[in-house]
């Protein structure tokens, strides 16, 4: 199944751009509710992706901040723990499992690797819900056609 059917585009989605400040990602993080968004470029490409514990920690161990000094903390300065790997377009959702089970949503890139949106984890598990939802159905069509008894009278 192609990727694209899932995708959030990047218009809709809440990112920071890698020269924004710290202060600016803790309110656009706040606002929006999220704990972790995509880092770009300000020419498109995925740089990475940063967390609230991310923030927290650059906060506790490298700066001894009040929100007035984050207005000039850069937010590239920050360390991230890890960064969510993006995929590319022509990924599969049979890919994604692996990588949903630990990010929140995985960012896509085109060929040349300009942030392009997301997949949430919400919609790899409703993808894959569907599809077993789906063979439990035809299997149990396939068990009424067998026996020639429709499948509420043999319950």
């Amino acid at each position: 199944m192609n990727i694209l059917f899932f995708l959030t585009p990047k218009s809709d989605v809440a990112f920071i751009y890698e020269d924004e400040t710290l202060r600016q990602a803790l309110e656009k993080m706040e606002y929006h509710k999220y704990s972790s968004v995509p880092m770009i470029s300000r020419t498109g490409r995925y740089i990475g992706t940063i967390t609230e514990g991310d923030m927290l920690w650059g906060i506790k161990n490298k700066f001894n901040l009040n929100l007035k000094e984050a207005e000039h903390v850069p937010v590239t300065a920050i360390p991230r723990r890890s960064d969510y790997l993006p995929v590319r377009i022509d990924s599969r959702m049979e890919d994604m499992v692996d990588r949903a089970m630990s990010q929140n949503f995985i960012p896509v890139v085109d060929d040349q690797k300009h942030f392009i949106g997301i997949i949430t984890r919400k919609e790899i598990i409703k993808y894959f819900y569907n599809r077993v939802s789906w063979l439990e159905k035809d299997k149990e069509k396939g068990k009424e056609q067998e026996s020639g008894i429709p499948r509420y009278v043999m319950m």
